[in-house]
């Protein structure tokens, strides 16, 4: 698959890093699917503490542990059939239970990429371009 990006599409990324770090840290829980979709968006400039959906039990563990914090609850699930199976039954109970749910950085991790990022884990080809990071010192000479 092809993850080349434009300029663009850098600068949006690090936009949507940061907007949602800024969520992190005035409370919201960010959810994604599990411990490579956390370590993605920490390698991309991501701050927080992501809560990994597969270290609970299932749906109804996952709404019993969180569905009462009154905190927002960012779901950024994979855009994968499974991804989108448990998008909507915990959109389905979390909003069952007044919470405050918000799949707005899961469409606009699709729209900035144009589909192109099915797997949060796939931001993590991203992270070089996205944090500046990208292993090549020009600064640096080799004699031989």
């Amino acid at each position: 698959m092809d993850f080349s990006a434009s300029d663009r599409v850098i600068e949006e990324l690090r936009t949507f890093v940061d907007m949602l770090n800024e969520e992190s840290e005035r409370g919201s829980l960010v959810v994604v699917e599990g411990r490579r979709d956390a370590d993605a968006l920490s390698r991309i400039g991501f701050t927080g503490s992501p809560v990994v959906f597969h270290n609970h039990k299932g749906i109804v563990d996952f709404v019993d542990s969180h569905g009462d914090m009154g905190r927002k609850i960012i779901l950024l699930l994979d855009m994968d059939k499974t991804g989108k199976y448990l998008t909507s039954r915990l959109v389905s109970q979390l909003q069952s239970r007044q919470n405050n749910v918000s799949l707005f950085y899961k469409n606009a991790l699709a729209r900035i990429t144009k589909g192109k990022v099915r797997h949060v884990e796939d931001l993590s080809t991203y992270a070089p371009m996205v944090t500046g990071n990208t292993g090549q010192r020009k600064d640096l000479y080799f004699y031989t």
